[in-house]
C-alpha cells in the first residue's frame, strides 16, 4: 500500500510531465475554434429555415456553437496571467453553461425522437458526445480550483474532444 507521502510524490510527478509550448497549444485552439465557430454560425444562418423545422436541431445548434466558444473563451482565459484559482472559476462557469446547453440539446433530442422518427441510438450518441465535450473542461476547472496544475491537461483534452466530437456530431447524426 502506498503511503500518503509516496502518493503525493506520484501525483506531483505526474503533474510535472509537461507538454512543451502549452501556451502555443491554447493560442492555436483559440484561433481554430474562433474560425470554426464563425463557419458554423454562417452555415446555421444559411440553413435556419431547415433547422427550425426539426424541433431538436435549434438546441443542438446552440450547443455546438457554445462548445466551440467554450474552447475560445477557455483558451483566452488560459493565456491571461492569473492564479489557477481564478482560471478554474472562469472555466467552470463557461463549462457549466455549455454543459447545461448540451443537456437541453439531449433532452430535446430524446423528446423529438418520435416526431422525427430518429433511432434511439442516435439520440443516445448525441447525448454522450455532448457530455464528452464539456465534462473535461469542468474536470479541469475543478482541478485548477483545487490548486492542481494537471487541470491544464484536462482543458487540452476538452479542446481536442470538442473539435473531434463536434465534427462527428455535424456529419453523422
Amino acid at each position: 500500500m502506498l503511503s500518503t507521502h509516496k502518493l503525493a510524490q506520484v501525483r506531483e510527478a505526474s503533474c510535472h510531465l509537461r507538454i512543451p509550448n502549452v501556451g502555443e497549444f491554447f493560442i492555436a485552439a483559440a484561433g481554430a475554434s474562433g474560425a470554426l465557430a464563425g463557419l458554423v454560425f454562417v452555415a446555421l444562418s444559411v440553413n435556419i429555415a431547415d433547422i427550425i423545422r426539426h424541433p431538436h436541431l435549434p438546441a443542438r445548434a446552440a450547443a455546438t456553437i457554445a462548445s466551440l466558444i467554450l474552447i475560445l473563451v477557455s483558451s483566452m482565459a488560459v493565456l491571461i496571467p492569473q492564479r489557477a484559482l481564478f482560471l478554474g472559476i472562469e472555466v467552470f462557469l463557461f463549462g457549466a453553461y455549455t454543459w447545461w446547453l448540451q443537456v437541453v440539446s439531449a433532452r430535446n433530442g430524446f423528446q423529438a425522437r418520435a416526431y422525427s422518427k430518429r433511432p434511439a441510438w442516435e439520440a443516445r450518441l448525441n447525448a454522450a458526445l455532448g457530455q464528452a465535450q464539456t465534462l473535461p473542461f469542468i474536470a479541469g476547472a475543478v482541478f485548477l480550483i483545487a490548486g492542481d496544475q494537471c487541470g491544464m491537461y484536462w482543458l487540452a483534452v476538452g479542446s481536442i474532444s470538442v473539435f473531434v466530437f463536434s465534427t462527428l456530431n455535424s456529419w453523422c447524426c
